[in-house]
């Protein structure tokens, strides 16, 4: 009865003005982040006259593919480079998870030699500028006959990706009680069955946060895909933008680099989307027992 009964009782006037401040400035931020977006995606459905307008609107009552059909003609075609950059991203996601799922579980739950000397040395590595290392990759590559290859470039990614996901992994598997673990072996299980079908369930959001950060990473990456391929129907998208933007005699087509930032942003942003309460749920696990 006294639950039936209960009223909440009002929040006081200035934890009111508080809260509605919070609101307000988190959609000032969010309308920052959100406009170029939207900005961008309006730009590439309009004509091309209306794309270089001054000042240009908005919204066009006009809709054209206009802009995307102009990037067929940008070196090798958009389709090529989005391709690239597809078989790019998933070599580099599904060797980063391949390796850094069992490394993280062998730093979280085993105990060897050197444990904490060898972690320390992968975090190390973190710390190491990208651009300081392109020479003696260059010649690896080139040593190894996978320089101006796309599987070149997948082990350069996955190479500078592993650190962080290690990392997040150990995290991941450090959350999961050992308790688990102890009755799976009175059990009878192997260690892969218990890291297959016992930790690998239980640290899925890591995974998927580990997934999210090597397919971004990978796809948006310029530098040494620009370095480390030379052949122009090898490149990828944030290669081909830049030749849109440099343009022909310095002249910019809008509405094209516009198109191309679109077909750029949605594989990452229905990414997002889709894998955002497992992100946010793997960036915090192991911050607690």
């Amino acid at each position: 009865m006294d639950r039936l009964n209960y009223k909440p009782q009002p929040k006081p006037a200035s934890e009111q003005v508080g809260y509605l401040a919070f609101i307000l400035v988190a959609l000032v931020f969010a309308l920052f982040f959100v406009m170029p977006i939207v900005w961008s995606f309006a730009n590439s459905f309009k004509p091309a006259a209306e794309a270089l307008a001054n000042p240009a609107a908005l919204f066009s009552k006009a809709f054209s593919l206009e802009n995307y059909r102009r990037l067929e003609h940008v070196g090798a075609g958009w389709y090529i480079y989005a391709g690239n950059s597809v078989i790019i991203a998933a070599g580099t996601v599904l060797l980063t998870v391949l390796v850094s799922v069992p490394a993280g579980y062998g730093f979280s739950k085993f105990r060897f030699p050197g444990q904490g000397l060898l972690f320390v040395l992968i975090m190390a590595t973190m710390m190491i500028p990208f651009q300081s290392i392109l020479t003696p990759l260059f010649l690896i590559l080139k040593l190894v006959r996978l320089q101006n290859n796309l599987f070149g470039l997948v082990l350069i990614y996955v190479t500078f990706q592993l650190p962080f996901s290690v990392f997040m992994m150990r995290n991941a598997f450090d959350a999961v009680p050992k308790a688990l673990i102890e009755a799976a072996r009175i059990d009878g299980a192997s260690q892969a069955t218990i890291l297959r079908r016992i930790m690998l369930p239980i640290a899925l959001p890591g995974v998927a946060t580990v997934a999210m950060f090597a397919f971004l990473n990978s796809w948006n990456e310029f530098l040494a895909a620009l370095i480390f391929l030379s052949d122009q129907n090898k490149f990828t998208l944030p290669i081909m933008l830049v030749n849109v933007s440099s343009g022909i005699y310095g002249i910019i087509d809008w509405g094209a680099l516009q198109a191309g930032i679109a077909v750029t942003m949605v594989p990452c942003i229905v990414l997002f989307l889709l894998l955002q309460r497992y992100y946010v749920r793997g960036l915090t696990a192991g911050a607690v027992k």
